[in-house]
C-alpha cells in the first residue's frame, strides 16, 4: 500500500472526515511526510471510494462551497489492519537481523 493511502484511511480511522480534514490528519499523523495537494487527494479519495475502502459520509453547505465527509468503509478497515501487520512484520525482520535497530532514533 502506498504510504498516502495508507495515512488517507489511517486519519479515518478515528471517524468522518472532509477532505481538508484528512489532508491535515494525514499530514499529522505522519510527522510531514505526507503533503496532500487537493488534486492529489481529491484523486485518491475518488480512487479509494471506487474500491470500496471509503465511502462518502454526508455533504453540507460551508460559506457556499460544498464540503462532502468521507468514512473508512469495512474493506477499507480490513485493509488498514493487513496493513499494519505487515509494517509490524517487517519490522520485526529488520530486528532479527541487526539487534541495534531497537536503539536508533531518527
Amino acid at each position: 500500500m502506498r504510504e498516502p493511502t495508507y495515512f488517507i484511511l489511517l486519519s479515518l480511522l478515528g471517524g468522518r472526515l472532509h477532505g481538508y480534514g484528512i489532508a491535515k490528519r494525514a499530514e499529522e499523523l505522519s510527522d510531514g511526510r505526507v503533503k496532500l495537494a487537493a488534486g492529489t487527494l481529491y484523486g485518491a479519495l475518488d480512487r479509494l471510494t471506487e474500491q470500496d475502502l471509503i465511502t462518502i459520509d454526508g455533504e453540507e453547505l460551508v460559506e457556499g462551497r460544498k464540503r462532502r465527509y468521507y468514512a473508512i468503509s469495512d474493506t477499507g478497515r480490513g485493509e488498514v489492519i493487513r496493513e499494519v501487520a505487515r509494517l509490524e512484520a517487517s519490522v520485526a525482520a529488520a530486528k532479527s537481523v541487526h539487534s541495534t535497530l531497537g536503539t536508533v532514533t531518527p
